[in-house]
């Protein structure tokens, strides 16, 4: 174990204490990238039910929105967007929304974190829910892009015939952007 900070409670901390937090922090983002490869790999063995794991769902996402021409950040949201689904899947999007937002643009951000809702437009009205739910959103900017984001992408990946590019292959992808330092305004806006 390395050096620890010498407080009890962080009202008592130095500022030695929190320039050695800073650093351990910092050294400890940079396994993010092998972190979210690691929780995609576990995707591959959760939620049953479905024609393809999880993992299967999110690489054929992935692969729809490259093959449609979407941009990295929009190819490594559709990547992560279920990601959450190991933990927690009734907050699923919040999560993954959660994971991303340090790294890309606002407009990604609020697509993943609104796919949850924008998705049950697909199945929900089946169990006696309004499927119309996100048309709360109808006047947002963004409204289209989400729409878009499920339709072309998230309903139509659990087709086990399609032709679905490896983790491996987005693997670079994944480097990039998470690899980037979080809050980048050169990535990062407060636009919303």
């Amino acid at each position: 174990m390395g050096r620890i900070v010498s407080f009890r409670q962080m009202k008592d901390g130095t500022k030695e204490d929190y320039e050695l937090l800073d650093q351990s922090e910092k050294d400890h983002a940079t396994g993010l990238p092998d972190r979210i490869l690691e929780t995609l790999q576990r995707l591959d063995h959760s939620l049953e039910g479905y024609p393809l794991t999880r993992l299967g769902h999110v690489l054929q996402t992935a692969t729809r929105a490259l093959r449609d021409g979407a941009d990295d950040e929009m190819v490594v949201a559709a990547l992560i967007h279920d990601i959450g689904d190991e933990l927690s899947p009734y907050n699923h999007a919040e999560i993954a929304a959660g994971v991303i937002r340090p790294y890309v643009r606002p407009e990604v951000t609020w697509i993943v974190e609104q796919h949850g809702l924008f998705q049950a437009y697909y199945y929900v009205h089946h169990m006696g829910g309004d499927r119309n739910m996100r048309d709360r959103f109808k006047d947002h900017p963004w409204y289209a892009a989400c729409a878009h984001f499920c339709e072309a992408w998230d309903q139509a990946s659990f087709d086990p015939d399609y032709d679905t590019l490896p983790l491996a292959h987005f693997e670079p992808l994944i480097r990039k952007v998470f690899g980037r330092t979080p809050h980048d305004p050169r990535y990062v806006s407060d636009v919303a």
